[in-house]
């Protein structure tokens, strides 16, 4: 008798999470972005937002949850009802904490994969004194002075922390880690010189380079960039098999019906074809991608172990 009512009950809760899913959405859905507003990743969750809303018929609500490097908007979608009107922005940053620090989620069983939104390289930028004027050149620049280039990040465990350690073990080359509470805070100092290079967004740090208050010898990333189209990348200059990209993904709370994820990750990968879209993103010096929820759930594995290894062999240690 418990076996059969047992049977029951699931039997009632798929029909109710079918039901739920032929019907959706009929409501706002709540898109947490884990940053406070404005920058990249809000900039891109707004113009998707805007026009997945319009498609779907239903407001998308943009919470931003700033905090503890995107561990609060992740705990907040994981205790999220599994049933489509939450969705987490994620991006590196959400795959790297965890190795460094306890966090309460894990992307890989409080969370099901939607799509990857978007990618976009690193500017690899000097201060204008430093005498490289390509990356092969500051390889061998800094191997002439080990120890006596300081770099910067936004942070200790931060994807720029970690590319530029992976750099630094790539070119087998002694550089120091400075870290900073924010971007704007570090290009000051890149450009005064109380930095000497650093990996930064396009979208930050193109400004300075357009100006000449630093110079830029190439991007992080497997492609060159329309920005900069006359910038090689890291791996052709210099450092064959380097390739880094920021990238930013949509995942929902575990247990959300296959239906609901297979709708969002069509109407999602539909919005990022749209002129209006694709050009927003590209003006964040991104670059839309669209994918299966598996490719994302893959692309998630493969950079947590990726970071993991950079991790362990340059000693990292969290602080907290």
């Amino acid at each position: 008798m418990l076996l059969l009512r047992s049977a029951c009950a699931a039997l009632l809760f798929a029909l109710a999470a079918q039901g739920a899913a032929q019907s959706y959405p009929n409501k706002p859905i709540r898109l947490i972005v884990p940053i406070s507003a404005g920058g990249g990743l809000d900039t891109i969750a707004r113009g998707v937002g805007q026009k997945l809303g319009e498609s779907v018929g239903h407001t998308i609500v943009v919470d931003n949850r700033g905090g503890a490097s995107g561990t609060i908007a992740a705990e907040s979608a994981m205790h999220a009802a599994p049933d489509g009107y939450t969705i987490l922005m994620t991006s590196a940053t959400l795959v790297i904490r965890p190795l460094l620090f306890k966090v309460p989620y894990d992307l890989a069983r409080d969370f099901t994969p939607i799509t990857q939104l978007s990618t976009q390289s690193y500017l690899l930028m000097v201060n204008n004194s430093v005498p490289a004027k390509s990356v092969s050149e500051l390889v061998a620049y800094a191997k002439a002075n080990p120890g006596k280039l300081n770099y910067g990040s936004v942070g200790l465990g931060s994807q720029i922390h970690l590319l530029t350690e992976l750099f630094k073990t790539m070119t087998q080359t002694q550089v120091v880690h400075v870290p900073y509470k924010g971007i704007t805070l570090a290009y000051p100092d890149l450009i005064s010189g109380n930095i000497q290079f650093m990996f930064g967004s396009v979208i930050t740090g193109q400004p300075h380079v357009k100006a000449g208050r630093i110079r830029a010898l190439a991007v992080s990333g497997p492609k060159r960039v329309s920005a900069f189209p006359e910038l090689p990348t890291v791996a052709e200059a210099a450092v064959p098999g380097f390739a880094v990209t920021q990238w930013y993904g949509l995942l929902a709370p575990v247990g959300t019906p296959r239906e609901i994820v297979q709708f969002l990750n069509k109407e999602i990968n539909k919005t990022l074809q749209h002129p209006e879209v694709a050009t927003r993103i590209a003006a964040e010096g991104s670059e839309a991608v669209g994918s299966t929820p598996q490719q994302l759930a893959a692309h998630i594995k493969a950079e947590r172990a990726r970071w993991a290894k950079v991790i362990k062999e340059a000693g990292i240690k969290g602080e907290e």
